[in-house]
């Protein structure tokens, strides 16, 4: 078994790779900067440690004496993306870690120059790779897990109303924070991965209105979909951080989010449309199903906190 350094853990996706981590029998080394970062989630043995992404010394420190470390870039990221993975790839080659696994949380392009943080993605990795660290990338378009968040949640089990600013027609590999990392957990140990990037999705392509109906066979009532402008959905998202973002953050979230879904309703390229056919084979995990996802979810209002987004 691995000691894994989860770089991210109080977020989203690094709660959902501590869990499934723990439940492969790995040892984790959180790294956040918060004393309780699992928001009430409760795992044992699991070592907390704060890093600075701005300082490479720091991140050292985090990952040395661990064998792999899972990096997601926040949505509210201090750093860019190059930035990031280079000083990821330069302290985990000082550690002389077997594997650093990152999770770019969107599409790879085949090329730099695509917009937004996609052609970012592509440029990242280059950075990582020239670092000499031993990498690999999954490139994760969509996840369930955004339905829980409080961007999307309380319109659901409120409203009746699935609110997502898709075209009511756009195809989407959608995927859960747990299979992203279990994808993350196979490359630890496979020779054939290092080195290797790949975009994933889930196992189906569904349509909106496909995943209103998920929605309502899990909560036992009606749920429609009711499509939001992007720029409507850029402050739905934004409003999600509450007083945690300045007035001039909360305006640049919703610009960038707004125009990141109108170049995904419209790009011929099919951001969110992953064929998982050829990475099943190479990597054979079994997926969720939406279906599967929305009935083992809580769709009850409660107190319980929830990060906000990322």
């Amino acid at each position: 078994m691995a000691l894994v350094a989860v770089f991210g853990a109080s977020g989203r996706q690094g709660l959902a790779q501590v869990r499934q981590l723990k439940a492969a029998g790995h040892d984790v080394r959180a790294i956040s900067r918060r004393a309780d970062p699992f928001y009430g989630e409760h795992f044992d043995n699991v070592d907390v440690r704060p890093a600075d992404i701005l300082d490479e010394d720091s991140v050292f420190e985090a990952m040395e004496g661990a064998d792999a470390a899972f990096y997601t870039q926040p949505l509210r990221a201090r750093i860019d993306r190059v930035q990031a993975l280079t000083t990821i790839g330069r302290a985990a080659k000082r550690a002389d870690l077997k594997r650093v696994v990152w999770n770019t949380s969107g599409w790879i392009p085949d090329k730099a120059g695509d917009p937004f943080s996609y052609g970012e993605n592509t440029k990242a990795i280059n950075a990582l790779w020239r670092t000499g660290a031993p990498g690999t990338v999954f490139g994760s378009v969509l996840f369930m897990d955004n339905l829980l968040t409080n961007w999307a949640f309380p319109f659901i089990v409120n409203e009746g109303r699935y609110v997502y600013p898709h075209n009511p027609n756009l195809e989407c590999s959608w995927i859960s924070l747990d299979d992203v990392a279990k994808f993350m957990i196979a490359a630890i140990d496979r020779p054939d991965l290092e080195g290797a990037w790949l975009n994933i999705g889930g196992p189906e392509i569904l349509k909106p209105p496909q995943v209103a109906e998920c929605l309502s066979q899990a909560t036992g009532k009606r749920v429609i979909y009711d499509p939001s402008t992007p720029a409507e959905f850029g402050k739905h998202l934004a409003d999600a951080f509450g007083d945690d973002v300045t007035p001039e953050e909360h305006a640049g979230l919703v610009a960038g989010i707004g125009a990141f879904y109108e170049y995904n309703n419209s790009s011929p390229l099919k951001p969110f449309k992953v064929d998982m056919g050829p990475v099943l084979e190479r990597i054979p995990i079994k997926l969720e199903t939406m279906a599967e996802w929305t009935k083992r979810q809580d769709w009850r209002m409660s107190n319980r906190p929830r990060p906000p987004a990322g």
